[in-house]
């Protein structure tokens, strides 16, 4: 191989020279890059407007960027770091193109090429000029290139789409990233502008008289774990023995440890945080601050709601900690459902001020109160209806409303019939009932027509099937604004199933998608233990 040949039209001095203006030195992978692009552009058809894609973060799109259009700037570039060395050009509208990658098998009689690629010779062992000189010699014979065709996804303009102001750091971003932009979302390379204050500590003798900096916990293995000194309590003599007996053998006091303006004592940090959590009056803090931490309870009794995605958020600023029970959680009043703290003794007020606004406008937490409904239940079925079987399903259904502080008022019996299961429910309805449930009639089986006799009833907006078992077949709707539940046969059989997990929320008055529908998939295969202690067991969570 001539080793005088040009590449992207250049010389091997233009070449190199081009590279070491771009990219500070002539890296080999660079050098290798330029090869590549040469390769895959000359099989493209003369005048076709193209793309690139590249598989790797290193030196490979600086190649693309240098001797093609395709910036990623411009968007003509996308680059997925999927570590391989290689690349496509591809037409913009078809997505027809060539994709060229260093292949192993080919690099035999290249040592100084394969010791770079393949990581086998230290770089500081690395004979530079030799490895330049293989380059060259071997130009594409190292390559494997191949017709490809792209992915629609990677076709046309990657717009930004609408733009959003994130909530927590008051950023514009494009909306189609979710409610929160993916910096707060934890994937922001920016910490902190200021370091942390640095408190001085005091040995123990000297403290005295002094006021502690912040709260002291004495641990005793399986019998106690609280704060035997509280911040801003006066240090007396008769307290050293127990400081030391504590492990203290200096202390952190009050004159030694006064923050700056941009930072924040932990227990200013969790009170500002547990006020703003519980601004909507749904919950209410278990008393003052201890350690940085506040229990936060339930004011009331309901349904404990969780904005999943800005909890997520306000937890991957690191130095605030939000813990709460699950989305979905039945509690009472008075119930404990999460605590909140600050991590460092000072937190930055920077932080602080983007955890409140996570925690401001709509509730993070809430406890939504359950309606008290009179429902109704249409119980269908011939072998019930005509008494052939005695029905089992109304105590069921009384019961579990019963729990939630709801009642079955009306019970109605259908045939497997269409016309007279519309029938039952529209006279429920007329009845004022304003939840239905239907049992049953709901599976493969040909002879089941609830969900037909429900349809022709009026019934709209239906969600059928949800992946949770037991009760793949459960049923969700509206009859106007009444909500209807179709449930599957297997309440009758199992102690708790999905109508267990959905009733709650309906009755809280939730609007509930095939979304959420799909995310119980994760968390809801029951266990059938044989001592059942749901809901205090991971079905549903």
């Amino acid at each position: 191989m001539p080793r005088d040949r040009r590449v992207c039209g250049l010389s091997r001095a233009e070449y190199v020279e081009r590279i070491t203006w771009f990219h500070n030195y002539a890296a080999p992978g660079l050098l290798v890059g330029g090869f590549m692009v040469d390769a895959a552009r000359r099989r493209l058809p003369e005048g076709t407007l193209f793309e690139a894609a590249c598989e790797t973060t290193s030196c490979l799109p600086d190649a693309v960027q240098l001797f093609t259009p395709c910036t990623v700037g411009n968007g003509w570039l996308r680059v997925l770091d999927l570590g391989r060395y290689a690349l496509t050009l591809y037409d913009k509208y078809t997505g027809e193109g060539f994709r060229a990658h260093v292949d192993p098998a080919l690099l035999g009689p290249y040592p100084e090429i394969a010791g770079w690629f393949l990581k086998r010779i230290p770089k500081a062992e690395q004979d530079t000029k030799a490895l330049e000189d293989e380059i060259f010699e071997a130009g594409e014979s190292i390559l494997t290139v191949r017709p490809a065709r792209v992915s629609a996804a990677y076709l046309g303009k990657n717009h930004k789409g609408v733009i959003a102001v994130c909530p927590a750091c008051g950023e514009a971003y494009p909306a189609k990233h979710g409610g929160l932009c993916k910096g707060c979302l934890g994937g922001s390379p920016v910490l902190r502008a200021e370091a942390a204050p640095r408190p001085r500590a005091v040995p123990v003798d000297e403290a005295v008289g002094r006021r502690a900096l912040h709260d002291m916990t004495e641990v005793q293995p399986g019998v106690s774990k609280e704060a035997s000194f509280l911040r801003g309590q006066t240090i007396t003599s008769g307290d050293l023995c127990r400081l030391q007996r504590m492990g203290r053998m200096e202390v952190f006091v009050e004159d030694e440890g006064t923050p700056g303006t941009g930072f924040v004592h932990e227990d200013a940090a969790a009170t500002a945080l547990s006020e703003a959590l519980c601004q909507g009056g749904a919950l209410e803090p278990a008393g003052p601050p201890r350690e940085g931490k506040i229990t936060l309870l339930a004011a009331r009794d309901g349904l404990f709601t969780v904005n999943v995605e800005r909890l997520q958020a306000l937890n991957a600023l690191a130095d605030v900690a939000l813990s709460v029970r699950h989305h979905g959680s039945l509690v009472k009043a008075g119930e404990a459902v999460g605590g909140v703290r600050a991590i460092p003794l000072h937190l930055d007020r920077a932080v602080l001020d983007k955890a409140l606004a996570l925690c401001s406008g709509s509730l993070l937490l809430d406890v939504a109160p359950l309606r008290r409904v009179r429902a109704g239940a249409l119980i269908t079925g011939t072998e019930v209806f005509t008494g052939l079987i005695e029905d089992k399903f109304a105590p069921v259904l009384a019961a579990k409303l019963q729990a939630l502080g709801s009642e079955l008022a009306e019970v109605r019996f259908a045939p497997d019939d269409a016309e007279a299961i519309a029938a039952g429910a529209r006279e429920l309805l007329q009845n004022g009932c304003d939840l239905i449930l239907t049992t049953a009639g709901m599976s493969v089986d040909p002879g089941d027509l609830t969900r037909k006799g429900l349809q022709d009833a009026g019934v709209s907006g239906e969600l059928f099937g949800m992946p949770v078992l037991p009760g793949n077949m459960l049923l969700l709707a509206r009859a106007g604004t009444v909500p209807v539940i179709g449930v599957p046969a297997c309440a009758l059989f199992h102690q708790v199933t999905s109508l267990d997990i959905l009733l709650p929320r309906v009755l809280a008055g939730q609007e509930i998608t095939r979304t959420d529908l799909a995310a119980l998939g994760h968390g809801g295969f029951c266990m059938n233990c044989a001592r059942c202690v749901f809901p205090h067991c991971p079905f549903g969570k």
